[in-house]
């Protein structure tokens, strides 16, 4: 039987392709504010080097303030072994590994081929595995790349039997760029059925040209033996800033409303408190909510 966990990424993907850089106090505020609406699953900063997302600095200043005790599970976001050494020292409780499928994008985003960067996580899984933290990697641009176009399906294939072999708690297939079709969230999930070893499989959609919740809800309806995880940001903020005009991840609140009336439980994260949240959010950012929910209301209202 399929379970669905939501990962609200909105302190991390939502903020860091915003022109305006929140202060610390106020994105411990945001995460405050989704904890106490029932997210228990969350990723919460990035340790990246200031200079390449400003919008993420402050990482372990945030996670010195965020409640403790509540159950929620933390995870950071990391490139490389340096970001989980400073993960070590602070109140996450997960990793996520970004691993591209691309050359291109790979020395775009983090200066190293898609073989480096394979070097690169195989170090960070080993120390986070060490620090006794869980490690998920993300296979960025997995749906399609923003400079090589269509990405193959044995070219993912191929990184994804590499990560496999590492032994990570959790997989994510990665739309960066918001061109992804429910076609192949099928033809991912059926390949890992077929090699993944742990029960957990994990999507991130952006809805760049409109197909990110028809991705989402293919992969809630997916006959998977174990928990599928969607990514989801709060107000439907959030973009990759090295892929040109990948806009918006899915909105958690859209998101919920089309489980809940699709009758698929996703837990109990309050749909109410994140559209306030939404639009507290948009005011702090002075940018507009991409979600459609805080502006149609819930149906029946």
């Amino acid at each position: 039987m399929t379970t669905i966990e939501i990962v609200e990424v909105g302190p991390r993907d939502g903020l860091q392709n915003e022109k305006r850089t929140l202060s610390i106090d106020t994105r411990v505020e945001l995460i405050t504010r989704l904890v106490d609406a029932g997210v228990t699953r969350m990723e919460a900063v990035s340790f990246v080097h200031p200079t390449k997302v400003p919008q993420m600095a402050g990482a372990e200043e945030v996670m010195a303030q965020v409640p403790g005790g509540r159950g929620v599970d933390y995870i950071g976001l990391v490139l490389n072994r340096r970001g989980v050494e400073r993960a070590m020292l602070t109140p996450v409780t997960e990793v996520n590994i970004v691993l591209p499928v691309t050359d291109t994008f790979g020395v775009r985003n983090q200066g190293k081929t898609v073989a480096d960067m394979i070097i690169e996580t195989v170090a960070a899984v080993e120390l986070a595995k060490e620090a006794k933290l869980r490690t998920s990697v993300t296979l960025a641009v997995a749906f399609g790349c923003p400079f090589e176009g269509n990405v193959a399906l044995d070219t993912v294939a191929d990184v994804f039997a590499r990560v496999v072999d590492l032994g990570v708690d959790e997989i994510a297939f990665a739309d960066t760029i918001g061109v992804g079709v429910p076609a192949q969230v099928r033809q991912f999930a059926e390949l890992a059925s077929v090699r993944l070893s742990t029960e957990k499989l994990r999507f991130h959609f952006h809805n760049t040209r409109n197909t990110g919740y028809a991705n989402a809800l293919t992969a809630a309806e997916l006959d998977y033996d174990g928990t599928v995880a969607l990514d989801a940001s709060v107000g439907g903020f959030g973009g990759c800033p090295f892929a040109p005009k990948a806009t918006g991840n899915i909105g958690t609140e859209d998101l919920l409303y089309a489980l809940e009336r699709s009758q698929i439980d996703a837990g109990s994260i309050s749909t109410y408190r994140l559209l306030d949240i939404a639009a507290w959010l948009s005011l702090e950012l002075d940018s507009q909510i991409q979600s459609l929910l805080p502006k149609a209301g819930w149906y029946p209202a």
